[in-house]
């Protein structure tokens, strides 16, 4: 919704300053973009060649056997697109829930091939599922909605990726690949935008800086810093006036009726500060080593959301009103650091990638409304005259991560792929809730000692997850155009959960709760896939896959007045099956890719609430299917092929295959889903 952006770009090397000035327009996924020769790599047909990995080797994107889409860096800046929702809206068969800034970094909201249950609502919390779709950053699994700034490229890999990439690629993998260093050459970039956004007050700015320094023959050190600051849109138009407590103010004592608002304009800013450094050693042709450390932090003053219907005085909201009594802002802040290796060994390469990583956050979310639509306020809180339900939830995410991979030269008639992964994850997620200032209300009303807190409920979950996998894949070429690939991957994950609760406020139902599991999960994955070289310019491809995603706890009460049934405590892994058969190629400078797809979906995990008292938590729900046909176009037109066009079609059906039943309802007597109901996102369109 801008409605004006000014950036400026000046790029310099050691001999040369110039500026330059890019743009690009994307409507209904058809992007037109204006392509600089010198920056394009192509090949005899006048095509832009785009390298990726996606196979664990470099390769042009036309010779992997599968349905794969790549955008470049380039593109990125010329579009000027820095987040992930933006840039998946452009990606054919992808779909994306855009959260906002203030859930994005803990929600991965990337849907691929349909594989989805959970509807648009959910955030402010870390979900006890890990998503449908893994990413990766370089080598690196991990989640965590980094700024798009100094990208070599994107790659997406749609289908399930369960033998190269593991855990949670049920429907793709998105990976980040980042510019290294470059050895030799100094240059360096400053990038600076201001805007204004229809519906705020302020103005927006952004600014970056990018320096990449040789140093000798073998080594380069590459340093990327910024940042973004983005005024609000949102007004939070009913907000109480607080103490020095923080517990709304009560002109007339707490047994008075009134209170003291106050409207905040534009309450949901967002700023976020990001650096990376790396360095990259080349002492041979046969080996380098490529050390990193990037970081992020974010500061989101409240929620981008308003407030459907009226407030109290029967007034309505407007576009850009929220109605929430206190603000809700978040923070979080990740830092990850990654060593890559790789030594040729002339027959293949050996690759270490070592990594660890801290990612946490912090989020306050207003419940009253919440409250007072189940009838808690009436029931439990007497009707409190200042009810202000607040939820403070904090959240962490640790692990360090090591693979070893074997990968041939690709020479020969038996290509293969050979690897070690293991991962050692901590996850915490807490949550405590108040009723602000009704202890006050309660001793004035009832005296002393009936309320012991404004705190009615607290959770403190921890868990680890230790994941040891062995991986290979095997490439057999009966000719030069015909090949036939195999893979597995066996894996053996152990989960340990230990949460803690705690149901106050009231001394005569004070209870405590504690929960320990622990559950070892390993099986076996397998994938099959044939290409066949219809000519130079076409292959036919076909693949059979597998994808797995672990189980694991919910943290709710088990015992005392908000007891749920025992049966929501655990979760088991979810597994699909994914059949595709397509066609890609390119003829006359217009390359293309054309999809059909069949996916069954076993077991899925479905994030929702307890029947009792609605917990977040997370259930099996039977099975699912996706199909669909997938298209994508790209091509060149003008004057020496200056401009680049991309065109993408995606038709998705998705839906369940048996009734969804509440673990509490073994008899399954009450359907909480009907067989054939619609997945969340079925369909999608680019």
């Amino acid at each position: 919704m801008s409605k004006q952006k000014n950036i400026k770009t000046v790029k310099f090397n050691k001999n040369m300053l110039t500026t330059a000035v890019s743009t690009a327009l994307m409507v209904n996924g058809v992007a037109w973009s204006q392509a600089n020769d010198d920056q394009q790599v192509q090949d005899k047909k006048g095509v832009e060649e785009i390298i990726v990995t996606a196979n664990r080797r470099e390769q042009s994107i036309d010779d992997v056997p599968y349905n794969i889409s790549a955008v470049s860096g380039d593109f990125l800046v010329k579009a000027q697109i820095t987040d992930t929702a933006e840039l998946m809206r452009s990606i054919p068969g992808v779909a994306v829930v855009d959260r906002g800034q203030r859930n994005s970094g803990v929600i991965n909201g990337i849907n691929i091939r349909g594989l989805n249950v959970d509807g648009s609502a959910f955030g402010d919390y870390q979900l006890s599922t890990v998503p449908t779709v893994s990413t990766y950053v370089n080598e690196t699994p991990i989640y965590a909605n980094f700024v798009l700034k100094d990208i070599d490229r994107i790659e997406v890999l749609r289908g399930p990726q369960g033998t190269l990439y593991g855990s949670g690629s049920l429907g793709g993998t998105v990976k980040y690949i980042l510019n290294k260093p470059k050895i030799g050459e100094f240059e360096g970039r400053a990038t600076a935008g201001l805007s204004s956004t229809n519906g705020s007050s302020g103005t927006s700015w952004d600014a970056d800086v990018m320096l990449n320094f040789p140093v000798g023959d073998n080594f380069a050190i590459r340093i990327v810093g910024g940042r973004m600051d983005y005024a609000g849109i949102t007004d939070y138009t009913n907000v109480y006036e607080l103490d020095q407590n923080g517990v709304p103010l009560a002109p007339d004592g707490p047994l008075g009726a009134a209170s003291v608002v106050k409207s905040v304009k534009d309450a949901d800013f967002v700023t976020v500060n990001h650096a990376r450094i790396s360095a990259l050693f080349e002492p041979t042709d046969n080996f380098s080593a490529l050390l990193s450390y990037q970081t992020q932090s974010d500061n989101i003053g409240g929620r981008r959301q308003p407030t459907r219907g009226s407030n109290g005085f029967g007034e309505p909201y407007g576009d850009y009103e929220n109605g929430s009594v206190l603000l809700e802002p978040s923070t979080r802040e990740v830092d990850l650091t990654s060593l890559e290796m790789d030594l040729d060994l002339g027959f293949a390469t050996l690759t270490s990638s070592s990594s660890t990583y801290d990612h946490t956050g912090d989020s306050i979310s207003e419940n009253t409304g919440f409250y007072a639509q189940n009838g808690w306020l009436a029931a439990f809180y007497y009707n409190y005259p200042r009810p202000m339900a607040e939820a403070v939830r904090n959240y962490s995410d640790s692990a360090f991560v090591q693979e070893l991979r074997l990968v041939s030269n690709g020479d020969n008639t038996l290509d293969y792929t050979v690897g070690l992964f293991y991962q050692n994850q901590d996850l915490q997620g807490t949550q405590e809730s108040y009723l602000r200032g009704f202890q006050a209300w309660a001793d004035a009303a009832f005296g002393p000692g009936v309320v012991v807190d404004d705190n009615d409920f607290s959770y403190l979950r921890d868990q680890n997850f230790k994941d040891l996998s062995f991986f290979g894949e095997m490439s057999y070429h009966f000719s030069d155009d015909f090949t036939v690939t195999i893979g597995a991957r066996r894996y053996d994950t152990d989960f340990i959960n230990d949460t803690a609760m705690n149901v106050g406020l009231y001394s005569s139902f004070n209870i405590s709760d504690t929960a320990h599991f622990e559950e070892n999960e390993s099986g076996t994955l397998f994938k099959a896939n044939f290409s066949y070289n219809l000519s130079d310019d076409a292959m036919l491809y076909g693949t059979v896959s597998e994808g797995f995603r672990r189980g694991g706890a919910n943290a709710v009460p088990v015992s005392g007045i908000f007891a749920e049934d025992a049966a929501w405590q655990l979760f088991n892994p979810d597994t699909n099956t994914n059949y595709e058969f397509g066609i890609k190629g390119n003829r006359n400078g217009v390359s293309y890719n054309v999809s059909l797809f069949y996916v069954d979906w076993q077991d899925i995990q479905i994030n929702t609430a307890t029947t009792n008292w609605g917990f977040f938590a997370a259930q099996n729900g039977g099975t699912a299917k996706t199909s669909g046909l997938e298209a994508e176009i790209h091509g060149y037109f003008g004057e020496e092929n200056q401009w680049k066009y991309d065109v993408g079609y995606a038709y998705v059906d998705a839906k369940l295959t048996e009734n969804v039943y509440a673990p509490s309802d073994p008899n399954q007597q009450f359907p909480v889903a009907l067989d054939g109901t619609k997945l969340p996102g079925y369909q999608r369109i680019h």
